[in-house]
């Protein structure tokens, strides 16, 4: 083959593979649903969601193994039946700060099966693009993505299994 044979052949192999990488295809190549928030992102890739400060909310309540329900502020926590073996006298706080922040007490309390903690960012900056509940310090830096799914209303769940301070991030 002639050396501009060869580079026409190899031209229209180029243009071929082009052409066929812009074609869509009917069929899904991914799983059928995203991945969750806390396997999308990394936590250095992530960010406290800024908002207008909300004000100081608390609210103490005795829950035991049949579970239940605090709401305090603009926020929830459900705790499932089975989640407790005894009472304990919980103590919920929104903090007033310039972004959604939770804190709970007992410090350091586990759970035997994941509690369902809804924060609200309906007053944050509406930043497009997934949110998610972040487990971090007293400082509020980021000390780890916890399961959540971003739900429409501006809320978004996360699954927590013990208690600390916990904030809304994207």
């Amino acid at each position: 083959m002639r050396p501009r044979t060869r580079l026409l052949a190899a031209l229209g192999l180029l243009s071929a593979l082009a052409m066929g990488a812009g074609c869509s295809i009917d069929e899904p190549v991914g799983p059928s649903s995203p991945l969750p928030w806390h396997l999308r992102v990394r936590r250095s890739e992530v960010a406290l969601l800024p908002c207008d400060s909300l004000p100081y909310a608390r609210k103490t309540a005795t829950i035991g193994p049949g579970g239940g329900t605090i709401k305090f502020g603009l926020q929830q926590l459900v705790v499932p039946a089975g989640a407790l073996s005894q009472k304990v006298e919980i103590t919920a706080e929104q903090v007033a700060d310039a972004v959604v922040s939770v804190r709970f007490g007992p410090e350091g309390l586990r759970f035997a099966k994941p509690v369902a903690l809804t924060l609200s960012y309906g007053r944050c900056l509406p930043i497009a693009g997934p949110k998610g509940v972040v487990y971090t310090d007293d400082q509020l830096d980021v000390l780890e993505l916890i399961p959540s799914q971003d739900q429409p209303g501006g809320q978004v769940t996360g699954w927590i299994d013990h208690f600390s301070r916990y904030a809304v991030a994207f």
